[in-house]
């Protein structure tokens, strides 16, 4: 059930906005002075508060700066209630971050939909606020996941690089003893092994291209996920 906390230190006032918010099922917390409003505010954090401006003990935009500096009340939609319909008095409260001002006398289904509509554009805001969240942790793991895929193309490499300069040097010694073969099974021998290296160093290049288009965020989960990759 929406809570919604009433500061006002006009008993009448009061109870015409708790007979009010009774008749459109809303739960409700009274105070009569402003520090009871705050010290309500930061105990039950109700869905949305109405403050009454001109009040005893912290006025309303006291109220609303004590409320502003704790995050645990900052997001709390708030309405100012007040006999005074300055304009000067209006933009106060909204730059202190006020989302509405009514004044009195006011009539019950302005309070009403005053209420309804600053609960459903907070209900709004907070949608947006989770949609956000959920897209940068999304592009967060984007990121993440790109990071590690360079990082194990990387280690590949280096390991390719690795495997590739024995070949290399299998074939090197093989052309120099080609060179100084004194007979035709010397030079049949070492023909056959750079043959041999050759198709080898050949099998590892194509394996590094297979590797290249395998390695994807999917399968290197699967390859962890069986401790057939290790984490880096």
């Amino acid at each position: 059930m929406t809570t919604i906390l009433v500061i006002e230190d006009d008993p009448l006032v009061r109870n015409n906005l708790e007979d009010i918010l009774s008749l459109e099922n809303f739960k409700f917390i009274s105070a009569s002075n402003g520090l009871e409003g705050v010290a309500s505010a930061k105990t039950h954090k109700p869905d949305l508060i109405i403050c009454d401006i001109m009040m005893p003990e912290l006025d309303g935009y006291g109220v609303l700066r004590s409320l502003q500096q704790d995050s645990r009340t900052q997001h709390i939609p708030f309405i100012f209630l007040t006999a005074k319909a300055d304009h000067s008095d209006c933009r106060e409260g909204m730059e202190l971050g006020a989302d509405d001002y009514l004044t009195k006398p006011f009539r019950p289904k302005d309070i009403v939909n005053a209420i309804k509509s600053r609960l459903a554009r907070y209900a709004l805001s907070q949608i947006q606020y989770r949609q956000q969240q959920e897209d940068q942790q999304s592009l967060e793991r984007q990121v993440s996941e790109q990071s590690k895929l360079s990082e194990i193309k990387e280690n590949l490499l280096s390991q390719l690089t690795q495997d590739l300069r024995e070949p290399l040097s299998n074939i090197n010694l093989a052309l120099h003893m080609l060179s100084h073969a004194k007979t035709d099974t010397e030079r049949d021998r070492y023909i056959e092994v750079l043959k041999q290296e050759y198709n080898r160093e050949m099998r590892l290049l194509d394996n590094a291209s297979n590797l290249q288009d395998m390695i994807t965020p999917q399968n290197i989960k699967l390859l962890r996920q069986f401790n057939l990759l290790k984490e880096t």
